[in-house]
């Protein structure tokens, strides 16, 4: 189903959560006869259907959905893992004479797509958890001052009191015997070449978007955010893990134990990932300026001229 694409060998559709991405994706794997890939680094976990706004089940019917809710909220999930996944999925797509479709708002993953990706192998889980062990017990400031003495490198990037990043470094030097600079110097190729490529950023207005987001925050909480908070409560993850931190779900969690009350959590929840938006914009500004940054509005006409096609 090549016809009307202009040789394009894949579509890419970034932007900040709510602004309308898996809308748009859907409208083109309809038109141009494509496959939706997810691209979000919370979006893959089966757990968080609701808190991290996956397609819904009727979407996923109107086109194949690939990565999506595939990962236990146990895994720590990597970019390594994602790209290992992709790459399967990529291949069978193109085996199938579809077109790939990557969308979502995680710029690292997209970065591992266009550009590589450092090749860390993978922790062990018994040097996890003896550095989470210590990090409990000693506090971050302590290993910290331990990553230093080890991975000065990293050391000096890092904040004190950054636990998920000292705690990483840290890891990786550990299980490895090497700092994680070492790795990133030598990394695994990307998964598309430069050209045939579109990429786009769903650039929509601030106040706008971050309206949106506080009223989709509340149509969450209304409707299955707290059941899925819950469940991951009662299992008793470590709350390092990346499923257990997703926008929201501390706050509901402590909401449900009664710390919290359900307006406390909701707020904290919409302050959270309204930061986490504003992150994302200056992440793929200075990251992938070779993104072309699009109104929501404008943008089906834009990829469809791209494309050689109408879209809806």
């Amino acid at each position: 189903m090549d016809s009307g694409r202009n040789n394009v060998k894949a579509v890419l559709i970034a932007g900040p959560t709510a602004s309308g991405k898996s809308a748009l994706a859907l409208a083109l794997a309809e038109a141009a006869g494509g496959t939706v890939i997810n691209t979000d680094s919370m979006q893959v976990y089966r757990d968080l259907r609701v808190l991290t706004a996956r397609p819904t089940i009727e979407e996923e019917v109107c086109a194949p959905h690939r990565l999506y809710g595939h990962v236990d909220a146990a895994v720590n999930y990597s970019a390594g893992a994602w790209v290992n996944d992709a790459a399967a999925v990529l291949a069978e797509v193109h085996a199938e004479g579809r077109l790939p479709i990557f969308i979502g708002g995680t710029g690292l993953y997209f970065k591992a797509l266009t550009r590589g990706l450092s090749d860390v192998p993978p922790v062990p889980d018994e040097v996890r958890q003896g550095v989470r062990a210590r990090l409990d017990r000693d506090g971050p400031e302590a290993l910290h001052e331990e990553l230093a003495r080890r991975d000065p490198q990293a050391a000096a990037r890092l904040k004190p009191r950054d636990r998920v990043r000292i705690a990483r470094a840290l890891e990786v030097v550990e299980a490895t015997g090497r700092p994680l600079a070492d790795w990133h110097a030598h990394g695994l190729p990307p998964l598309l070449p430069a050209e045939g490529v579109t990429a786009l950023f769903l650039a929509p207005d601030r106040a706008a978007l971050y309206e949106r987001i506080d009223r989709r925050f509340e149509v969450m909480a209304a409707s299955g955010a707290l059941a899925e908070a819950e469940a991951l409560g009662r299992r008793g993850l470590d709350p390092l893990l990346p499923a257990m931190k997703a926008h929201g779900v501390p706050a509901l969690i402590r909401h449900l134990a009664g710390e919290l009350t359900r307006e406390e959590a909701i707020a904290i929840g919409q302050i959270d990932t309204r930061h986490y938006a504003k992150r994302q914009f200056t992440w793929f500004r200075h990251q992938l300026p070779e993104f072309e940054w699009i109104a929501p509005n404008d943008a089906r006409a834009w990829l469809g001229a791209k494309l050689g096609m109408t879209l809806p």
